[in-house]
């Protein structure tokens, strides 16, 4: 028996940012066209016939925040027969890591306002969208254990501290410090800047440092397994 099926593929982008002050931040846009018009919801939209799944999402979030992702992973796909009023519609979703120097917004013409908002505190959503953020976090936190994509969160000096706030913030649970910088630096997955970083609130400067990638695609071409956190 045929199957007659008119199904359109949407491409969206859960845009994950992280400071130790706001903690995980996502990108959202207002839509100013319906559906759920007014709401919020993450940049995306329909593939367009000539461009891939991740140069659909790249296209999206240019459009409607003026960001560009350095880090772009395609993560799963949402498919409920009911997740879009306008019919049968796949949504192909994409975790994008933005660091904090470039994550500044100029929201486009499609919709009326981007902003970001903690992970935590979202606003009314379109669509699936919660659960697309949520299924985000928890595909972050599985690769984030073997794999350095709390690099592609921080900007390309910081301290460790930094490091070590995202990974507390991340899985909720506090790190001890001692036995994480010590792994960290028996790696050798960190290298000390020349700079310091000043904080007006505490009298010695920060060492900075900053990620060294060659070394962690030694250790992977030894068929080293790396555990950055436990």
């Amino acid at each position: 028996m045929p199957v007659h099926q008119h199904i359109r593929v949407t491409a969206e982008a859960v845009a994950l940012r992280f400071t130790s002050k706001d903690g995980f931040m996502v990108l959202l846009s207002k839509r100013s066209i319906p559906p759920h018009i007014f709401k919020w919801g993450l940049p995306g939209g329909f593939v367009g016939n000539d461009e891939s799944l991740e140069d659909a999402a790249h296209r999206e979030i240019r459009d409607e925040t003026g960001l560009r992702a350095d880090y772009l992973e395609q993560f799963r796909t949402f498919g409920a027969p009911d997740r879009d009023p306008r019919g049968r519609v796949l949504s192909v979703a994409h975790i994008a890591l933005i660091k904090p120097a470039a994550s500044r917004l100029i929201p486009g013409a499609g919709n009326k306002e981007a902003k970001w908002f903690p992970v935590r505190e979202l606003p009314q959503m379109a669509f699936d969208h919660t659960e697309v953020i949520s299924s985000a976090l928890e595909y972050l936190r599985m690769r984030m254990r073997h794999e350095p994509l709390a690099f592609e969160l921080l900007d390309a000096k910081f301290p460790v501290s930094e490091l070590e706030k995202l990974y507390e913030w991340l899985y909720d649970r506090p790190v001890d410090r001692r036995n994480f910088q010590k792994k960290i630096h028996n790696l050798g997955l960190l290298s000390a800047e020349q700079e310091k970083l000043k904080h007006p609130l505490q009298g010695r400067p920060a060492q900075l440092y900053s990620f060294n990638r060659e070394k962690f695609s030694e250790l992977r071409e030894k068929g080293t397994v790396v555990e950055i956190f436990a």
